[in-house]
């Protein structure tokens, strides 16, 4: 999407192409597709410590199918716009969007997209806070408790990630709401994706130094060429 508008900007062009709805269909889509992946990590987690002995709701062929619905909805909610002429192309920004002013649409991507999953992960993050707390008054097993308190971190880091994309979302919701009121800026959405990139940016290191795996596997390759370069020079 990005480089389509610096392609753009580039020739001066200020009509949309074919696949400019398709674009902006797929980026909510995205948008949500990321979210409610958060969400299913929490819930995920959640069920592990409050019911490790529900070995369905853990078995993989569940998961897949919590998975495949929250795709289906993503990809089919954002669908409706593309058939109402809701998805139009803003020639200042050069990116098809959702018009942003008080409309079914924006409140309807702004609860599916962001409010409904995000409200679901804090609110599984605070159920497991006091479930991890309850299980400190009474006599539970090392093993048990220790398995807790490794899953409530989990869901803690995911809830930091949600919390960036929250706290770099900040420019986005108040020019929505401005629309609600007013005519937003004539660049908003050049504003707000600058953001929004800087959020993924900082999503993906938070990501990697939150996956011990990921992050010991590419340091041992990094360590390795660094040891290979200094053997050849000397």
């Amino acid at each position: 999407m990005c480089t389509f508008t610096l392609e753009n900007d580039v020739k001066q062009i200020s009509y949309e192409d074919s696949l400019c709805i398709l674009r902006g269909y797929f980026g909510y889509a995205s948008c949500a597709v990321l979210d409610y992946s958060f969400l299913l990590q929490s819930i995920y987690r959640y069920i592990t410590v409050v019911y490790p002995f529900r070995l369905f709701w853990q078995s993989a062929k569940f998961q897949a199918l919590l998975i495949c619905s929250t795709w289906i909805f993503s990809y089919a909610s954002p669908s409706a716009f593309i058939f109402t002429n809701s998805v139009i192309y803003n020639v200042d920004n050069q990116i098809c969007q959702l018009s942003l002013r008080l409309s079914f649409p924006i409140i309807y991507v702004l609860c599916c997209v962001y409010m409904i999953p995000v409200s679901l992960i804090m609110f599984i993050y605070i159920k497991l806070v006091r479930y991890v707390k309850e299980m400190n008054r009474h006599v539970t097993p090392v093993n048990v408790l220790t398995r807790a308190e490794k899953e409530l971190r989990m869901v803690q880091r995911t809830v930091i990630i949600i919390t960036i994309l929250l706290t770099l979302g900040i420019p986005y919701t108040i020019i929505v709401f401005i629309s609600f009121f007013t005519n937003p800026p004539k660049y908003h959405f050049r504003i707000t994706f600058i953001f929004v990139d800087v959020s993924l940016v900082l999503v993906m290191i938070a990501l990697f130094k939150f996956t011990d795996p990921l992050r010991t596997s590419l340091m041992r390759r990094v360590n390795g060429r660094t040891n290979r370069v200094v053997a050849t020079i000397t």
